[in-house]
């Protein structure tokens, strides 16, 4: 495949295609943090480096309609040509990129989870989803009045910081939870998040159940209560108890109920066997919405992990196939058809819920990673080797993973170098007299990348197990911005990353944005 074959698409045709709502995938080429800042609506970040790693989850079918998009041709080529290689049959560049689009006269937005943070602003709106704002929140507690704090993310986020007494709740456990988490019906139910789309969703979720509890969603998420000078809680591991057999029972009745009325099909076995059929014409993603380690204890073969609630407002990180299927399964009867919920009303997926019978044959594990790569050995070096060398300055170490990663930790002496500008900057920050080692958080990226310019740099080596592997072992780490040599361009920065006396406008400025 050469340059010259790769077919353009104009924006008027791309628009159009996308009006005849057939199977369509949009992936943007660019690092993440460029993408956040000017994006196609329906477009999936998928960095042209990271593309091996990504693509067969975003789009897993070979025959798709895929549209590649960057803002003025620096990466769809070279992207086209990896597709090519990995299998993919239907590729086209968009004419002009970003720009192009918005000289059509189209709009160009920014953020990140733009079509599930748009919804759940949609929903606000049209549901007039009631509120509570920090402050009184927290006079209400300090007054002792009956209340629960379901906190909506998943777990990790919440251990990370939470809203004084809130419990985590993920998403889709809400339905679930919520009976066992305030049995009394006068208990007033607050759900909060980070910021605003996942306490609406969550709070209308119970209430399109018709939990006999009152709801709201905490005004702006922590971030408000940050904003409203309050303080938050770190290093918490409260959950939302499971229900007991009758809490389940009345659980189950209020999702049928709910899904019911968002037009929920639900499937058995025999359809999700023709549904499989026929992957190779009309895509399907299969996906378990438990939390993580129940995924992980014991689910459907080749099943992929989502919860529920990071599914509806992540939904581009999961799904980029346009018009494809999509079924959800649970064991419970509430947490998929919640989720299908809402999957539905967003309008651009064929949702499904198979039904909970239980399964003769179950995988154990987390989620495997397809690796779509050149297929050649590895030049992998040991933590052990490699700090020996560090200590004799006979190794070069550039950290190619996130940004943010780097900042938090990294290898002793790493530099940092966005992975899609590696190639252009090999010749500016390489010394070729000093054997290169490239690590990532697992080493995986790495080890992808170093295959792909070992023709440049020969004897180009990847730490094995990565950065976390290394930090394991206790062996010398740096921290901070210095050795970063390519700047924000890689990752979305959210306010919380902010520097000190940036946090409250960022905080001020994102909520504004999602409003």
């Amino acid at each position: 495949m050469s340059i010259e074959s790769v077919r353009r698409i104009t924006p008027e045709q791309l628009k159009n295609t996308l009006a005849a709502r057939h199977e369509l995938a949009i992936l943007d080429v660019r690092e993440e943090g460029i993408f956040s800042r000017r994006r196609l609506f329906y477009s999936s970040s998928a960095p042209v480096a990271r593309i091996g790693l990504l693509i067969d989850r975003l789009v897993p079918r070979r025959k798709t309609p895929i549209v590649l998009v960057d803002e003025a041709g620096e990466y769809s080529t070279r992207a086209a040509l990896a597709l090519r290689a990995f299998g993919y049959l239907d590729i086209a560049i968009l004419e002009g990129g970003v720009s192009g689009w918005e000289r059509a006269g189209h709009e160009v937005f920014s953020g990140t989870n733009v079509p599930g943070k748009a919804f759940g602003e949609l929903i606000e709106h049209r549901l007039h989803t009631p509120n509570i704002d920090a402050l009184t929140l927290k006079q209400r507690q300090d007054a002792g009045e009956d209340l629960a704090v379901l906190d909506s993310r998943p777990f990790g986020e919440y251990q990370t910081m939470n809203i004084p007494g809130g419990v985590d709740c993920a998403g889709a456990e809400l339905v679930y939870r919520a009976l066992a988490a305030a049995p009394s019906p006068d208990t007033l139910i607050v759900v909060n998040c980070a910021g605003r789309t996942r306490s609406i969703l969550g709070a209308q979720s119970l209430i399109n159940a018709g939990i006999p509890n009152p709801v709201a969603a905490l005004t702006g998420g922590s971030m408000a209560w940050l904003l409203s000078g309050l303080e938050l809680e770190h290093g918490q591991t409260r959950t939302a108890p499971r229900p007991d057999a009758a809490s389940l029972a009345s659980a189950r009745a209020l999702a049928q109920r709910a899904a019911v009325k968002a037009g929920v099909s639900v499937i058995d076995r025999v359809q999700l066997a023709q549904f499989e059929d026929e992957a190779l014409e009309h895509t399907l993603y299969r996906f378990d919405v438990r939390d993580p380690l129940e995924y992980e204890a014991g689910h459907l073969p080749g099943w992929r992990s989502a919860t529920g609630g990071q599914l509806v407002q992540a939904t581009d990180e999961y799904v980029d196939t346009l018009a494809s299927r999509v079924v959800l399964t649970d064991d419970d009867g509430v947490r998929a058809r919640m989720t299908a919920t809402w999957l539905n009303q967003l309008g651009y997926l064929d949702v499904h819920v198979l039904d909970d019978e239980p399964a003769v044959i179950l995988e154990s594990g987390p989620e495997p990673l397809r690796v779509l790569g050149s297929g050649a050995r590895v030049n992998w070096i040991e933590a052990d080797q490699l700090a020996l060398a560090l200590s004799g300055k006979a190794a070069q170490v550039i950290d190619i993973d996130s940004s943010l990663a780097f900042r938090r930790t990294h290898v002793q002496g790493a530099r940092f170098i966005a992975v899609s500008a590696l190639p252009d900057l090999l010749d500016q920050h390489v010394d070729p007299a000093t054997p290169l080692v490239l690590t990532s958080e697992d080493g995986v990226l790495a080890g992808l990348v170093a295959n792909q310019i070992r023709s440049r740099v020969p004897g180009v080596a990847a730490l094995l197990g990565g950065t976390r592997r290394w930090l394991a072992l206790g062996l010398p780490s740096g921290s901070g911005d210095a050795g970063n040599l390519t700047g924000s361009d890689d990752a979305w920065y959210s306010p919380y990353h902010a520097a000190p006396d940036q946090v409250a406008a960022q905080m001020n400025a994102y909520l504004a944005w999602e409003l």
